[in-house]
């Protein structure tokens, strides 16, 4: 088991989430970079993402674009060692065949929560499931190893705070995520049944 991985992650809620599963067994260190976006399967889409980010954290020096070097100049002359660990989320509208699926953060930001409840007002099913998938990488030129998780739920209008994706609007067990308490949703949730995954990969003495 490492003694660390670095999560390539710009997103403070995420972030948290990770930490509160996966330490103190494994340290959680976080490192932002700008990936380009890539259309595919969620798998796809994840493996491309960590290849990337494997490639740029080995690097002493890294590059980012322009606007961004003033801001990034603190961590631009850092060498990031180590395994690297990224996130794609999905969310699987059954009535529409997986839409929006892993496109899911461009539909929220465009039509909002509401708007994502709304795109089922004239199916019965409501049914959808949430889907999280992790990469795994011990470095560059290694195969980007998937720990994926699902759990069933339904859309609903949104109900709970609104500061986390699509939190509001997805139902579990006559809660949204947005609804419940961290431990309940930590313990229940995709991204928890991911990473309950890759814990028991790294239990078995893997590493890469």
């Amino acid at each position: 088991m490492p003694d660390h991985v670095n999560f390539i992650t710009g997103n403070a809620n995420k972030l948290r989430e990770v930490k509160q599963i996966l330490e103190p067994a494994i340290e959680v260190r976080s490192q932002a970079l700008d990936i380009e976006e890539v259309q595919g399967t969620i798998e796809e889409v994840t493996k491309f993402k960590c290849s990337k980010a494997a490639e740029l954290v080995s690097s002493p020096i890294y590059e980012l674009p322009k606007p961004r070097l003033r801001r990034a100049h603190a961590y631009l002359l850092l060498k990031v060692n180590g395994p690297v660990l990224v996130e794609d989320t999905a969310l699987c509208y059954n009535a529409l065949g997986g839409l929006p699926g892993p496109y899911i953060k461009w539909f929220l930001t465009t039509i909002g929560h509401q708007g994502l409840n709304n795109l089922l007002a004239a199916y019965d099913d409501k049914s959808a499931e949430a889907v999280c998938t992790f990469g795994y990488s011990a470095g560059p030129g290694h195969e980007p190893i998937l720990f994926q998780g699902r759990c069933p739920g339904k859309i609903v209008p949104p109900r709970g705070p609104t500061d986390f994706g699509w939190d509001p609007c997805f139902e579990y067990e006559g809660k949204t995520f947005a609804e419940m308490e961290k431990v309940h949703k930590n313990a229940i949730s995709h991204r928890a049944r991911a990473l309950q995954k890759l814990q028991a990969w790294f239990k078995e003495g893997n590493t890469a």
